[in-house]
């Protein structure tokens, strides 16, 4: 009997501790983060896709997002917003989650200052993508060559129009993008006194809104030479703006992005001639750079910046990718 009650004993013993295991083991697993483990995890925060360029840069970074993951046992959570306020409250999330690293394109650039402070602060690598913060947040930034689209296209418009003609600009939301390519647009402008500027709006990189835009530039102003837009998918809202019209005066079109619907007007000889290469992959580079600072790798450079090729009829063909979503 006392062997018995000894047994007894020890078996209750045993169960307890293994009670007492399990507890301990399911407490550690919820502290962790993704799938719960510790494996690390990189925070993607990126706008909604309102446009095909956005699209395709979307895609992009989960294609990369999803390869690392399966390369290097890196998670990933990835959120996309529509506005500032709801991307100010993807971040916080991101921070509350402790991931990290945090991949970040800017829906607005001012907008979004304050939130990449906050990433600094709490401790965590921040990768900005395309629209640049106005602070110095973030530990590498991945762009496209803003600037030189713009000094690319108005020396273009100075070759085209022989330094003489007005010209439209159709420009993005508020961001760095947007005051850069202006930027060197004007910057080269400038340099030829015959050119006038005679309308600049934004289309808020958006195909509706700038077919919108243009509608109402082309009732204001009878005589246009040509237009600038910021933006690929703005170009197909001027061009058909254009086309309802029935305006014959202008001469020619430009965009920026590489789209394949724009590269398929520049093959046809449309009146789109010319854009100027900002491509969505950049993002795939940012996250890559994101998987190494999660590792505690030094970034090779603060700064990494894709070149502004010009695309005309003479080298579309080395671009055009039929299969291309963008």
């Amino acid at each position: 009997m006392n062997g018995l009650k000894k047994l007894l004993v020890l078996c209750i013993g045993l169960l307890a501790a293994f009670v007492l295991v399990a507890c301990s083991s399911e407490k550690g697993s919820s502290s962790s983060k993704g799938d719960g483990d510790d494996k690390l995890t990189i925070g993607i925060s990126l706008p909604s896709a309102t446009h095909g360029w956005m699209g395709a840069l979307i895609d992009n970074a989960e294609k990369q997002a999803k390869e690392l993951k399966k390369s290097e046992g890196i998670n990933y959570v990835m959120t996309n917003a529509a506005d500032p306020n709801k991307q100010a409250n993807d971040i916080d999330d991101l921070i509350s989650q402790k991931v990290d690293v945090i991949v970040m394109l800017p829906i607005e650039s001012a907008a979004l200052t304050p939130v990449g402070q906050k990433i600094k602060d709490a401790g965590i690598p921040l990768v900005i993508v395309d629209r640049e913060l106005e602070n110095d947040a973030a530990t590498v930034v991945v762009k496209g060559d803003n600037e030189g689209i713009g000094v690319n296209a108005g020396k273009y418009f100075i070759e085209k129009l022989k330094g003489k003609g007005k010209v439209v600009e159709i420009t993005g939301p508020p961001s760095s993008v947007t005051e850069q390519r202006g930027a060197g647009f004007k910057e080269a402008m400038e340099s030829e006194s015959g050119i006038e500027i005679i309308a600049s709006q934004s289309g808020d990189f958006s195909t509706e809104k700038s077919l919108e835009v243009m509608q109402n530039i082309l009732q204001a102003h009878s005589q246009i030479d040509a237009v600038f837009t910021q933006d690929d998918g703005m170009a197909l809202g001027v061009l058909q703006a254009i086309k309802e019209a029935g305006r014959k005066d202008i001469q020619f079109v430009t965009g920026a992005g590489g789209g394949k619907e724009v590269f398929e007007n520049i093959k046809d000889g449309g009146l789109i001639s010319a854009t100027f290469l900002y491509s969505p992959t950049m993002v795939e580079d940012a996250v890559k750079i994101a998987a190494k600072l999660a590792k505690g790798e030094d970034p090779e450079e603060k700064m990494v910046v894709k070149e502004a090729t010009q695309v005309t009829k003479e080298n579309v063909d080395e671009h055009y990718d039929p299969d291309s979503k963008f």
